[in-house]
């Protein structure tokens, strides 16, 4: 199986392990929106930027983000919304929502790895939560967010910070920062087959650090302007204690 296959089945497992990304929001939370009082996850525990929100325009694309989160609280603050993810799983959370609370956006489920299928110039913005690092070509996925965004349209994409996948897992999990990864991290090249095997009968995601070069380079490359950027810790101690910068979130325009 490929990284796409492998990792949909682990996003499937999630849901039953109750992740963070796969519980759907409260109705409160979208009266909240209804009512213009929009709080959008985005970074760990840490909310979208109310001045990049502001920028979305009608129109919105969000790929990587099922779970019933982001779609269900956009389209409640009055944003058109297609929602793009690999898990059908996650996506049965966002359908979960959006029959509770009455609200119209449509779901598809689809890999970032893959052409997004929609037209050229389709979209005011695309919204990309923390998920690029389950994907090994972030390249031809920028190219695809270019393709479908209107000119002058916003991209907000996040993702791990790089530093983050030098350390052990276990070691971590003891409160110990050990550096067992040379980076760029691929699980397909950095992992023993053995640990492979091991994570597979677990469902455990696979994912890729990538270059800076790759993250960052390639969308100033692409003809994308960064017109803002913001970061976020992890909210595990061991790991905040030595890397404030966790997570980084970018707001590009394209040119």
């Amino acid at each position: 199986m490929n990284s796409d296959e492998l990792n949909t089945i682990a996003w499937n497992k999630e849901v039953k392990r109750n992740n963070y990304w796969t519980r759907p929001v409260t109705k409160e939370a979208i009266e909240e929106a209804r009512k213009g009082n929009l709080t959008l996850p985005f970074l760990v525990d840490k909310p979208m930027r109310k001045d990049w929100i502001d920028q979305l325009g009608n129109e919105v694309l969000l790929v990587g983000a099922g779970g019933g989160q982001q779609a269900p609280l956009l389209s409640a603050y009055g944003k058109k919304v297609t929602l793009v993810d690999i898990s059908e799983m996650q996506l049965k959370q966002d359908e979960f929502v959006k029959k509770r609370d009455n609200l119209t956006f449509d779901i598809i489920q689809g890999s970032m790895s893959e052409r997004l299928n929609f037209n050229a110039n389709s979209f005011d913005s695309v919204v990309n939560p923390v998920s690029i690092n389950f994907i090994k070509n972030p390249k031809y996925f920028y190219e695809e967010v270019k393709r479908v965004l209107k000119p002058n349209g916003i991209f907000i994409t996040a993702f791990a910070n790089p530093a983050l996948y030098m350390f052990s897992p276990k070691a971590l999990e003891k409160g110990k920062m050990k550096i067992k990864y040379t980076l760029p991290f691929d699980a397909d090249i950095s992992l023993s087959d053995k640990k492979r095997k091991k994570m597979i009968r677990k469902m455990d995601t696979f994912e890729y650090s990538h270059l800076l070069q790759t993250l960052i380079g390639n969308l100033i490359d692409l003809g994308f302007s960064i017109t803002g950027f913001d970061t976020a810790e992890s909210d595990f101690e061991p790991i905040d204690s030595f890397l404030k910068e966790c997570y980084i979130a970018i707001k590009a325009n394209k040119l």
